[in-house]
C-alpha cells in the first residue's frame, strides 16, 4: 500500500487548479511554492493577558512555530478564548468556567477542522484550556501534541513561607473569623502571584497537565517544568518536531487516548493528590475519543492507587518542589515499577511510556520529602472517592486528601445558591457538625457548574475545615480541601434528590463506606419528589442558555456532544 502523504488532510484545501484562490490567500500570509506539499500544522495558542496562567504563551507558541518549520511542516497560528477561574471565582462570572471548556474545544475544531490541518499543537495554561484542547484533539483525531504553559513559582510570605492563590482565599476566611487583619491580607495578596504561570499547587491546571502527560499527549516533564524557564521554551520547540513526526508515523490523538492510557492518567492524578475536576474532564475526553468509561472505572483505580505526593492543597508543597526532585516522570517511574501503570502505551515521542521512562532516575533514590515511598504513602488508596446513595443515585465525588475525619452525620444547612451560602459564612452562621448543602449550581441549573473555592476556603479560614461536611451539585476548585462532595447527580435543577432536602434533615457523608445519603424514609423522599416542580431557567439567551439546554449530567462529564 502506498504511504499516505503527510499533507493528506490539507491537500483538500490546497491541491489542484480548483484550489487556486485558496493558495492565493495562503501566499498572502507567507506560504511559498514548496509549502503546499508540506504538512500544514495548526498551532492554537490560548495566550491572553487576562490571567497569569496564559500571559507567556505567545513566547512558547513562537518556539513551537520554529520546531514545526525545522521538522518540515508549515505552522499556522491562531488564538482561542480563555477565561480565568481564579479571577471569576466567587461571583456570577464563574458560571462561564466549565462552559469555556466546550467553547475551546469547539473553537479548535472550527479552525483546524475547517482548514484541514494535518496536525495540531495546542498551548494552554489554565484549568479549562487543557481538557478543552484535548477534547478537540480527540474529536478530530488529528496527530496532536499538547504543551502546558507550566506552573507559577510560589510567592514568599512574611515568615518565608510559600504563598499561592489558595493562601489569598484562606486569608479572606481568616479575616472574616477575626484572626487576620486587613493589612496582612493585603500583604498576602501582593506576594501570592509573583509572575506568569498556572496556580502552583496540585490544583486543576497541574492535575490535568499531569494527566495529559501520563496519557501520552505531551512530552515528558511537560507538567512539571516551571512556566518561567528555559525548559519550557526548549520543550515547545521539541513539541513542534514531535508533532511532525507524529504526522509522518500516523500517530493520532485517538491512537493515544485508550482505556489503558486513561487508566495511566487517573493513576497519576491519584498519586499526586489531584483535583476532583480530573474526573469530570477525563470523562469528557473519553467521550470525545469514544472510549467506554464510567464512574466505576475511577472507583476501581482509586481502590488500588496510593496517594504519595505531599502537594497542596492536601499537603505542603507545590509543583516547583516536585520539579526540583525529578518532576512528573520520576513519579511515573515509581508507579511503573510498582506495576500501577501500563508501560506499553504509545506517546507523542513515538516511543512507549515505558521507553520514555527507562533512563529516569527513580525518585526513591533521591534525598527528598515531597514524594513518599510507595510503602509509606500519605494514604494507601485514592483521595478522590466516588459516592453513591439516595442523595446521588448517579454518583458524586468526594475529596478527602489530608483529612483526619472522613465521615460526618449532621443537620443539613440548605442554600439554593453559592451566594446565599457565602453570606451565611460571612455572618458566622455555620457551626461545627453542620452539613452544608449548596444546590442549583449544577451544569444546567447554575448554569455552568461553578466551583466553590471562595466558600470552602472561607470555611477553612474560619477553622471549620475538619468539623463540617459540604455537598453540592456544583464543583470544587482544585485548591479546595476539607470533607467536600461535588458533582452530585442528578442535579437539583433536573429533579435530583439534593433538590428535595429541607433545612435540618440528617445527612451522612462517609468516604470509607462510599456513601452519601439523607436519613429519611423512601416514602418521605417519594412524597417530596411528587411535589417538586422544575424551576424556570436562570438564563434564557446566550451561551449559558445554549449550554444549559445541551449539557449532560456531571456523571457523564458535563459534555455538550455525544451521549
Amino acid at each position: 500500500m502506498a504511504k499516505q502523504p503527510t499533507n493528506a488532510r490539507s491537500r483538500e484545501t490546497t491541491y489542484g487548479i480548483n484550489r487556486t484562490p485558496n493558495r492565493g490567500m495562503l501566499r498572502a500570509v507567507g506560504f511559498h511554492d514548496d509549502d503546499f506539499s508540506k504538512p500544514m500544522v495548526g498551532i492554537a495558542s490560548l495566550w491572553s493577558d487576562i490571567t497569569p496562567c496564559n500571559a507567556h504563551l505567545d513566547r512558547l507558541a513562537r518556539k513551537a512555530y520554529e520546531g514545526v518549520r525545522a521538522a518540515g511542516g508549515v505552522p499556522q497560528g491562531y488564538g482561542a478564548p480563555t477565561a480565568s477561574d481564579g479571577i471569576m471565582m466567587g461571583h456570577s462570572g464563574m458560571r462561564y468556567s466549565l462552559v469555556s471548556r466546550e467553547v475551546i474545544a469547539d473553537s479548535l475544531e472550527v479552525v483546524s477542522g475547517g482548514m484541514h490541518h494535518d496536525g495540531l499543537i495546542a498551548i494552554g495554561g489554565c484549568d479549562k484550556n487543557m481538557p478543552g484542547c484535548v477534547m478537540a484533539m480527540a474529536r478530530m483525531d488529528l496527530p496532536s501534541v499538547f504543551v502546558y504553559g507550566g506552573s507559577i513559582l510560589p510567592g514568599t510570605g512574611s515568615e518565608g513561607e510559600d504563598l499561592d492563590i489558595v493562601s489569598m482565599f484562606e486569608a479572606v476566611g481568616k479575616n472574616q473569623a477575626g484572626t487576620m487583619d486587613a493589612e496582612t491580607v493585603t500583604a498576602i495578596e501582593r506576594e501570592s502571584c509573583p509572575g506568569a504561570g498556572a496556580c502552583g499547587g496540585m490544583y486543576t491546571a497541574n492535575t490535568m497537565s499531569s494527566a495529559i502527560e501520563a496519557m501520552g499527549l505531551s512530552l515528558p516533564y511537560d507538567a512539571s517544568h516551571p512556566a518561567v524557564s528555559a525548559h519550557k521554551e526548549r520543550e515547545s520547540y521539541l513539541a513542534g518536531l514531535a508533532l511532525v513526526q507524529c504526522i509522518e508515523r500516523g500517530i493520532t490523538a485517538r491512537s493515544l487516548i485508550t482505556r489503558k492510557s486513561l487508566e495511566n492518567a487517573y493513576t497519576v492524578v491519584l498519586a499526586l493528590g489531584g483535583s476532583t475536576n480530573a474526573i469530570l474532564h477525563l470523562m469528557a475526553i473519553a467521550n470525545e475519543a469514544e472510549v467506554e468509561w464510567t464512574l466505576a472505572d475511577f472507583d476501581r483505580i482509586g481502590d488500588k492507587t496510593p496517594w504519595v505526593a505531599d502537594l497542596r492543597p492536601g499537603g505542603k508543597y507545590v509543583m516547583n518542589d516536585l520539579h526540583k526532585v525529578g518532576g512528573t516522570p520520576a513519579v511515573m517511574k515509581m508507579l511503573l515499577d510498582a506495576k500501577l501503570l501500563h508501560g506499553d502505551c504509545m506517546t507523542v515521542t513515538g516511543r512507549t511510556l515505558g521507553e520514555n521512562l527507562e533512563k529516569v532516575r527513580p525518585i526513591n533514590k533521591r534525598v527528598q520529602v515531597v514524594v513518599r515511598p510507595m510503602d509509606k504513602p500519605l494514604h494507601p488508596t485514592g483521595h478522590l472517592v466516588v459516592l453513591k446513595g439516595n442523595l446521588c443515585p448517579d454518583g458524586a465525588v468526594a475529596k478527602v486528601s489530608g483529612l483526619k475525619r472522613r465521615a460526618i452525620t449532621g443537620p443539613a444547612r440548605v442554600f439554593d445558591s453559592e451566594t446565599a451560602c457565602f453570606a451565611a459564612i460571612q455572618a458566622r452562621g455555620i457551626k461545627d457538625g453542620d452539613v452544608v448543602v449548596i444546590r442549583n449550581e449544577g451544569p444546567a441549573g447554575a448554569p455552568g457548574m461553578p466551583e466553590m473555592l471562595a466558600v470552602t476556603a472561607a470555611l477553612v479560614g474560619q477553622g471549620l475545615g475538619e468539623s463540617i461536611g459540604l455537598l453540592t451539585d456544583g464543583r470544587f476548585s482544585g485548591g479546595t480541601h476539607g470533607l467536600v462532595v461535588g458533582h452530585v447527580a442528578p442535579e437539583a435543577f433536573r429533579g435530583g434528590p439534593i433538590g428535595l432536602l429541607v433545612e435540618g434533615d440528617s445527612v451522612t457523608i462517609d468516604a470509607d463506606r462510599k456513601l452519601l445519603q439523607v436519613n429519611i424514609s423512601d416514602a418521605e423522599l417519594a412524597k417530596r419528589k411528587a411535589a417538586w416542580r422544575q424551576p424556570e431557567p436562570k438564563v434564557k439567551r446566550g451561551v449559558l442558555a445554549k449550554y444549559a439546554r445541551t449539557v449532560s449530567s456531571a456523571a457523564k462529564g458535563a459534555v455538550t456532544t455525544g451521549d
